[in-house]
């Protein structure tokens, strides 16, 4: 959360002349509910059955940069089946830098809205342990702080030339 994903994502799908989906607002559309109010009415378990329903339904899609949610690789087998259908890129940012990106829209944002700044820093720290061991199986890892699209772009490109290497193995 707060990382960049949906903006390099934008800018990736740009650059590779692909088209760009946001998974939450997949979501959304099907819900015809707010993450929001998923959360708020539903709770997180449903939400992230809901998630985990319309990452899979993107495999169907082709020519596609797909913007996940900070959550999305560390429910179910999320991870290793996005890793087994697509290239995953980890936008690796240090808590100082999502703290700063996340104190001023923390009301936007259902898991955040309700804390103080210390109890959102303490919350960055936390969900960094947390998911890292997730966010570490991505496939391309770079640093969100002094991210360079093309350079992200050339990473991607021998991932993927690794990856169908495995598969024809």
């Amino acid at each position: 959360m707060g990382s960049g994903k949906t903006t390099v994502a934008k800018k990736l799908a740009s650059a590779f002349k692909y088209k760009f989906v946001d998974l939450d607002e997949e979501i959304t559309k099907d819900a015809k509910k707010t993450i929001a109010e998923i959360f708020d009415k539903h709770g997180e378990e449903s939400f992230r059955e809901r998630e985990r329903k319309a990452l899979h339904s993107t495999v169907k899609l082709d020519r596609v940069v797909i913007a996940t949610g900070g959550g999305a690789p560390c429910f179910y087998d999320n991870m290793d089946w996005m890793n087994k259908e697509g290239i995953t890129v980890y936008l690796d940012a240090p808590a100082g830098l999502l703290y700063h990106r996340l104190v001023s829209e923390k009301y936007k944002r259902p898991l955040l809205k309700k804390l103080t700044e210390i109890e959102l820093m303490e919350y960055i720290h936390e969900h960094l342990a947390q998911r890292e061991p997730y966010y570490n199986k991505a496939l391309v890892k770079i640093r969100a702080a002094s991210l360079n699209v093309n350079l992200l772009k050339e990473k991607i490109k021998k991932a993927a030339v690794k990856s169908e290497k495995k598969k024809s193995a």
